[in-house]
């Protein structure tokens, strides 16, 4: 009766269902020396857990942690960004073009010259829009097509 009772318990055991009573019930089994022939290949597993909890580790651990100047760290940061800021605007400063006053934008003393500006102006707003006319063509000929397919 025993036997099949640990085999049940065994079976439970590989199905991960038991409890903490009936895995300690298998060590205590398979500790023994009267363990059944068919049952022998399982002992390596559960004597395992019986030479793991005699063993103790004899390695230290070293528990001196390594100090950082904290002080030195924040200043070294405070220069790095103020490098950066500093060289920012040194670039900034010398490669902005300079300003056009606002009086003469958009002005031509020429008509000839503000003709020619405008109809180029022009040229490429209406290069613009013909693109975009062209990509609606396309969307009404696929919405025609679709409208062909699933007719409505």
């Amino acid at each position: 009766m025993e036997l099949d009772k640990i085999e049940n318990i065994l079976e439970k055991y590989f199905q991960g269902e038991t409890t903490i009573a009936e895995e300690n019930q298998l060590k205590e089994y398979f500790s023994s020396s009267n363990v059944a022939q068919h049952l022998e290949q399982y002992k390596p597993i559960f004597g395992y857990f019986s030479q793991v909890k005699q063993q103790k580790s004899t390695q230290e651990i070293p528990l001196k942690t390594k100090k950082r100047n904290v002080a030195w760290l924040s200043i070294a940061a405070s220069v790095v960004v103020l490098l950066g800021a500093g060289s920012y605007f040194l670039v900034s400063k010398n490669n902005t073009a300079p300003a056009v006053a606002q009086t003469e934008l958009g002005t031509y003393d020429d008509p000839e010259e503000a003709l020619k500006a405008t109809q180029k102006a022009l040229a490429l707003l209406s290069n613009n829009v013909n693109v975009g006319i062209e990509s609606v063509r396309y969307i009404n000929e696929y919405e025609q097509s679709k409208n062909r397919i699933f007719k409505q």
